[in-house]
């Protein structure tokens, strides 16, 4: 097989986007000696969280509980049998306006555990073609300047390698738990940062005299 000469360059694409979806992740966690009485008051502020989040006008596909969990531990200091029951809710907010109200309805309603908050954008798969493109164009970009420095043309190219990403903003407090302090709960703001949509693609060029 003929050798062909080739020049070899990497090229990137990078969008950053204002994300406008969150998925949050909340919790209730109840501790007590009595495990009916904390599967009770967990089940309570369950309860509680979903009529919130309803009257929120969420859709009932973006949201649904997971990880329900009731177990016990021995305190050796009281020495006695401990329970402690948990569950936790997984929202799909698709109205980022919404935020602020959800997050703190969330905490007056009962959830004392914030597991997570993921910024995320509907329109991700747009960017990400996009971005591919960007990187296809800077590589064409460098091995032209590569070639004209050494009198030569580019080709066609011979292989494309791609080696794309995409960067979610995550946020400082990701998994805080929200505690009751002298009448007050607590609260953090979070700013939801940039989404980075990246491409990166290694192209090998034939290069002509």
């Amino acid at each position: 097989m003929k050798n062909v000469p080739q020049i070899v360059v990497s090229g990137e694409g990078k969008i950053k986007v204002t994300p406008d979806q969150a998925v949050i992740s909340v919790g209730v966690e109840n501790t007590g000696n009595e495990a009916a009485d904390v599967k009770k008051k967990n089940d309570e502020a369950i309860d509680a969280i979903i009529k919130f989040i309803k009257k929120m006008k969420i859709a009932t596909t973006d949201y649904q509980t997971q990880r329900v969990s009731l177990y016990k531990s021995y305190d050796y200091q009281k020495k006695k049998n401990t329970f402690t029951a948990s569950q936790n809710i997984v929202i799909q907010l698709k109205d980022l306006a919404k935020y602020d109200e959800l997050m703190m309805g969330l905490v007056d309603s009962g959830a004392n555990v914030i597991q997570g908050v993921d910024f995320k954008s509907s329109k991700v798969a747009q960017y990400e073609s996009q971005a591919r493109i960007q990187a296809v164009q800077n590589a064409k970009t460098k091995a032209a300047d590569y070639a004209s420095a050494l009198n030569q043309k580019v080709g066609k190219p011979l292989l494309v390698s791609d080696n794309s990403m995409t960067n979610y903003p995550r946020p400082i407090y990701a998994a805080m738990k929200m505690e009751s302090d002298a009448g007050g709960i607590s609260r953090e703001t979070l700013a939801i940062g940039e989404i980075e949509v990246i491409a990166n693609v290694t192209i090998n060029f034939a290069i002509e005299q």
